[in-house]
């Protein structure tokens, strides 16, 4: 598909869809093949509005540069960058260089839950096999060349360039994670059974039968963060559940997720998540009616 794709020639297509009523949560705004040469290109992704989506850009021929977070990346043939908007980082041509490249920008909840999984294991540079270049570059050919787009259709086509990076990211994940002992399994229950409870390591240590010390580490290690930190994100992800699936207030989500109020709540998730709760919600809500 990669050879079908460079034999279609560079082009550019934007999918304006209509807003529909029931939204689909992994969406294809547009999708191009070009080439770039000896000439000012340079994206700032903190510049680029403030409603959130992605950019999968797979470079063919040439070199781009990618300075995510203070780190440098060069993006040389056969690998994928993955960036998010809005976010501080910059991608660019030097001067005299030469790029050649596909993408495709997409938005939906699921496209950025996806996303974010993997900046956070893997970075935003990726070395696909040659399937899933070829993947990628179906996905985009057929959004170039969609005679009637739908919802459903564009919406296939985001998924499918999404599975792909997923499976670049954690496809030879082998062997299967080992089961977490049932201590801890008894911890992660009482948590999502008593979010809106206080939950104090000393509690949780007391649940899993382990001194508080013993416990810290082996939940530390098992789980990939501090016990406190778990229980922090569970309540974060329930108040962004909320936030968008209710009409509930920020003080009626805080006293349901386990925040001593709501300015509280509203200071650790423009911490956690760069948004306070109204803008998050409308920015959700707004993706997801795209």
């Amino acid at each position: 598909m990669l050879t079908d794709l460079l034999n279609h020639g560079h082009d550019i297509r934007a999918l304006n869809l209509p807003r529909f009523a029931t939204p689909l949560h992994c969406m294809a705004l547009s999708a191009g093949y070009e080439q770039r040469r000896n000439e000012i290109y340079s994206w700032d992704g903190s510049k680029r509005g403030t409603a959130p989506f992605l950019v999968i850009q797979h470079t063919t021929l040439g070199e781009g540069r990618l300075d995510f977070a203070g780190t440098q990346y060069r993006l040389t043939p056969g690998r994928t960058m993955l960036v998010t908007m809005p976010h501080a980082h910059r991608y660019w041509l030097d001067r005299g260089g030469e790029w050649e490249y596909f993408w495709l920008l997409l938005n939906g909840r699921e496209a950025l839950r996806l996303a974010r999984e993997i900046l956070d294991n893997k970075g935003p540079v990726l070395e696909p096999t040659e399937g899933q270049i070829d993947s990628l570059a179906a996905a985009c050919l057929t959004l170039l060349q969609m005679n009637e787009p739908s919802p459903g259709l564009v919406s296939s086509a985001a998924y499918s360039a999404m599975a792909s990076l997923h499976d670049t990211a954690f496809g030879n994940q082998l062997p299967a994670e080992k089961p977490l002992p049932a201590s801890l399994l008894r911890v992660l229950a009482y948590v999502d059974a008593n979010i809106t409870a206080p939950l104090p390591v000393d509690r949780l240590a007391s649940i899993a039968e382990m001194s508080r010390a013993h416990f810290v580490r082996r939940f530390s290690a098992e789980i990939g963060m501090a016990p406190s930190d778990h229980v922090l994100e569970k309540r974060i992800e329930r108040v962004e559940r909320l936030l968008l699936a209710t009409e509930m207030s920020v003080a009626e989500i805080a006293a349901a997720t386990g925040f001593a109020d709501g300015n509280y709540l509203a200071k650790v998730l423009r911490k956690r998540r760069g948004k306070a709760p109204l803008a998050f919600r409308s920015a959700g809500r707004a993706v997801s009616g795209s």
